[in-house]
């Protein structure tokens, strides 16, 4: 399965320092450049030849790193959130509250007609990330994190300032992340009033309710707004494309254009892991991202001329998670009986082999950024090994029966575990047979059901439809990020007019159906929602204290099984391009177009 990224050692400072210099001249494409670079992109996999070129779009045919560009690119290291390399903008200035930051844009860049890239570019984006609800630009009174202000200092320096009565610690995350496009094309889209519009929905009452609904309105104009052809600001443009592929040729207006190797780029159609299996087996791609690969398939890439295998860092763990609105899920003997029945080792061994290593415990976090932000404490949690004689202790004191060998509900009925997964998901599929396999050998029923896709999967899921689905969590680096996924809206958790609110299983997007309060052992009573909005605005000691609460109460209630840790596991290919980074690259973490643009990527001579 192919993430980011989600779920890192640093490049030589001389790499790093060339990367982020300044601008150069966009009309040179010197560089000792040339040729074609292929590869597949790790967030539209299947392409859309009629999508629109829209970053915000879905299926939109504009892609991260090649013709879509953020504002910077974020490093994702293992617990500081506000690392970036430069993309749209050269430099920042971050307040030492965190109150603001300033912005200076890359010098000299141009958009691919001609066009150069302002202020007011970034400015106009903002508006338009207004519109999809964005974290720094969240409409929502009280939201956490969100821009008070945006501010054009001079055409190539803008400042954003963060609403300091609800702050949050990824506030400039969410301000880098923001996709730029330019004004010149899009300005259609968006009322001339827009700023107006927004002053008046940051009040309260009546007129402030109708202002948010007309930007909120907005959205589906936006999503759907597809430019007559590709004006870009990244290191490529899209020429044109075919259900198979995309080619995009270089940008020569882009600020770094003459430290861009190559002169065309392929972006290749995937169907699934075995697609992007039979392209590296024949020498077709320059670079895979992550991809699940099993031992035997494995041993075929690396036989391929010029393949390479580069490791690193993922903030990413896979899961085994409940709806505790589901009998007899709601039970946490239940949920601890099937922990001790499952053999992580074995089932990451069979599912991820190359991309993952199996999980020291439940924490919600992934073990290397967990052993930076819980030292010691991470080895007092409960590792919930293999255990059968345990499992039977737990299940029987949920009630359970055993008849005949096979466990059964309090009341005697049949008891089958059915697990969810999406079918084109390889590595999930195989770990969830490798579960149910454990699961039936010690006496319980269990059956595997696969989903069409994923986007169906994901809806089914937040709809309530399954008793355990396979679920992402540990989306590092920040901590906020990492507990949402347990303790956030999917579990009843929602932040509204800066205010914890938790809702019923079931109600606003509560699928996992956890209580809103939890007794654990050492701590006492805690309301795991309201400790992890607390991450949002507390951080050194006191930040490290809440985590720790935190992870006490995943791995005591465990409203997931933590199965997973996902390792990066990236392919390249040197024999037309060299450069790539190395094991542990924290670029490893962006696609393939950051290290283009960046300047490491060379053609082989």
């Amino acid at each position: 399965m192919k993430r980011l990224t989600a779920v890192a050692a640093l490049l030589s400072l001389a790499a790093v320092a060339a990367c982020s210099g300044g601008g150069t001249n966009g009309n040179s494409t010197g560089g000792g450049g040339g040729g074609v670079y292929t590869t597949v992109d790790i967030n539209k996999p299947s392409l859309d030849v009629n999508a629109p070129i829209n970053p915000w779009n879905p299926k939109g045919n504009a892609f991260w790193g090649y013709n879509a560009m953020r504002i910077a690119w974020a490093k994702n290291t293992l617990t500081d959130p506000n690392q970036f390399y430069p993309g749209i903008a050269a430099s920042w200035d971050i307040a030492p509250d965190n109150s603001s930051i300033t912005l200076h844009l890359q010098p000299g860049n141009k958009w691919s007609d001609g066009q150069p890239v302002t202020a007011e570019d970034v400015k106009f984006s903002i508006a338009l990330a207004y519109t999809q609800g964005s974290t720094a630009f969240a409409v929502d009174p009280g939201a956490a994190g969100a821009a008070s202000d945006v501010e054009v200092v001079d055409d190539k320096t803008i400042k954003i300032t963060q609403d300091m009565k609800n702050p949050s610690v990824t506030f400039v995350r969410g301000v880098m992340d923001a996709f730029v496009v330019p004004k010149h094309v899009w300005q259609s889209v968006v009322p001339a009033d827009f700023w107006e519009t927004l002053k008046a929905a940051r009040g309260d009452g009546p007129e402030a309710e109708a202002a948010r609904g007309q930007i909120k309105a907005l959205s589906e104009k936006v999503l759907a707004f597809a430019p007559a052809q590709d004006v870009s600001a990244g290191p490529f443009v899209l020429k044109r494309m075919n259900p198979g592929e995309a080619l995009l040729v270089k940008n020569k207006n882009f600020y770094n254009a003459a430290n861009v190797a190559p002169d065309q780029l392929k972006l290749l159609n995937t169907t699934g892991n075995e697609q992007i299996w039979n392209y590296l087996t024949s020498g077709k791609l320059d670079n895979a991202p992550f991809t699940a690969v099993p031992a035997d398939v494995m041993k075929r890439i690396k036989a391929t001329p010029g393949n390479q295998v580069i490791k690193g860092y993922s903030p990413v763990a896979v899961s085994l998670a409940f709806n505790q609105a589901k009998k007899p899920y709601d039970n946490v003997h239940v949920r601890r009986g099937l922990a001790y029945l499952i053999n992580r080792e074995e089932v990451t061994q069979i599912a991820s082999p190359e991309g993952g290593t199996a999980a020291v415990t439940t924490s919600g976090i992934h073990q290397k950024a967990a052993r930076e932000w819980l030292g010691a404490e991470l080895d007092a949690l409960e590792p919930y090994k293999l255990d059968p004689a345990t499992a039977d202790k737990e299940f029987t004191e949920a009630g359970l029966q055993k008849k005949d060998g096979k466990w059964t509900l309090a009341d005697g009925k049949p008891w089958k575990v059915t697990i969810h997964i999406p079918a084109p998901f390889s590595d999930w599929v195989s770990a969830a047979k490798a579960i149910t396999s454990q699961l039936t050998t010690a006496g319980v029923d269990a059956e595997v059901v696969t989903t069409a896709d994923y986007p169906l999967y994901l809806s089914e899921l937040n709809e309530g439809k399954y008793d355990l689905g396979f679920w992402l969590i540990a989306l590092g680096p920040a901590p906020y990020n990492i507990f949402q996924r347990l303790y956030g809206s999917s579990n009843g958790w929602n932040i509204l007019g800066g205010k914890v609110k938790h809702s019923a299983p079931g109600k606003d997007g509560n699928w996992m159906g956890g209580p809103e309060t939890i007794d654990v052992e050492g701590v006492g009573a805690v309301n795991p929602g309201e400790l992890t909005a607390q991450l949002n605005s507390v951080s050194g000691d006191e930040q490290k204290a809440v985590i720790a609460k935190l992870a006490k109460a995943a791995n005591q209630d465990l409203p997931v099984i933590q199965l997973w840790d996902y390792v990066n596991t990236q392919f390249v290919n040197t024999n037309r391009f060299t450069g790539f980074p190395e094991d542990e690259s924290d670029l490893l973490r962006q696609p393939s177009g950051v290290w283009i643009q960046l300047g490491l990527i060379k053609k082989k001579q």
